[in-house]
């Protein structure tokens, strides 16, 4: 069955070089209580990671979340209790195992004063979490697997087709990879706005205010003129895929699409958090799935 797991992914401009000086236990910061989300940027919001050993985060929605890169990113330890139910086919690229350890560690140190911490032993398994992040958890890294895991040769064009253009992290994240990796070889139609750099945006109406993945690619990297040429350039193949950023929230083109393209160069993609997916009349038309909390 030609249905993959994948995950969030964060840009790899936000992660830390080297591990942060530490100064308290575990963040401020408790998901899902809206008093302690006090921070007004994203730098800010990021201090407060890299000042703390360890951050809570917890399945909210789904068992994914943007905070788990954001905690990952900034060098800080994620605190992710009962991280050891999650589904093997859901958070399947996360380091389960040191997420693991590191619940151990807290329950540890959680009672300690802060000088009586050994903060080389937590360094430690925060380096290890840092690196895993890096090789594995960007968003580069994130279109890479992507790609890989089709096992299509020479993919150089892709085209992401979208419905509606508003943040949806799956998308916003794995189409940052994709144009970081191939540049104007990966066209988004529609555009998704926020992705690129704009001083325009407005950020209240970003999920979590866009930290992380808004404003952060160059506007060149969306050649609007392939938007006059779509439809002839579909017809042409001129793209080596087709890509569904969310196979919910709209399909384009899907008609005449699966008429030009092979069923299995039909890509669908899912990031909800909590869904009853009927995938199966796209399995009997060969496309692939990539599904987040599968």
């Amino acid at each position: 069955m030609a249905v993959y797991p994948i995950t969030f992914s964060i840009p790899e401009c936000k992660l830390v070089t080297e591990i942060p000086r530490k100064t308290k236990l575990i963040s401020t910061i408790i998901p899902g209580n809206v008093k302690t989300y006090t921070f007004n940027t994203e730098e800010s919001y990021y201090n407060e990671y890299k000042s703390s050993i360890f951050a809570l985060t917890t399945k909210k929605g789904g068992w994914d979340c943007m905070r788990h890169y954001e905690v990952l990113a900034n060098g800080c330890i994620p605190y992710f209790p009962s991280i050891e139910y999650c589904p093997n086919t859901i958070l399947a690229l996360l380091p389960k195992e040191l997420l693991i350890q590191g619940n151990a560690l807290y329950k540890k140190y959680k009672n300690t004063k802060f000088e009586d911490i050994d903060i080389n032993e937590c360094n430690a398994l925060s380096q290890k979490l840092l690196e895993y992040t890096r090789d594995n958890l960007t968003t580069v890294a994130m279109a890479k697997y992507f790609i890989n895991t089709l096992d299509i040769p020479n993919v150089k064009r892709i085209l992401m087709l979208n419905g509606k253009t508003n943040p949806d992290y799956l998308r916003c994240s794995l189409l940052h990879g994709l144009k970081e990796l191939l540049g104007t070889n990966c066209h988004d139609s529609p555009k998704v706005p926020h992705i690129y750099k704009s001083n325009t945006i407005d950020y209240q109406k970003l999920y979590g205010n866009g930290y992380s993945y808004s404003n952060l690619l160059d506007p060149s990297l969306h050649d609007e003129s392939l938007e006059t040429t779509l439809i002839d350039d579909i017809k042409a193949m001129k793209y080596d895929i087709i890509v569904y950023g969310s196979y919910h929230r709209g399909m384009p083109h899907y008609d005449l699409v699966q008429e030009i393209y092979p069923g299995d160069k039909i890509i669908l993609l899912c990031g909800e958090d909590t869904h009853s997916c009927r995938y199966d009349k796209y399995l009997e038309k060969g496309h692939r799935l990539f599904i987040r909390e599968m």
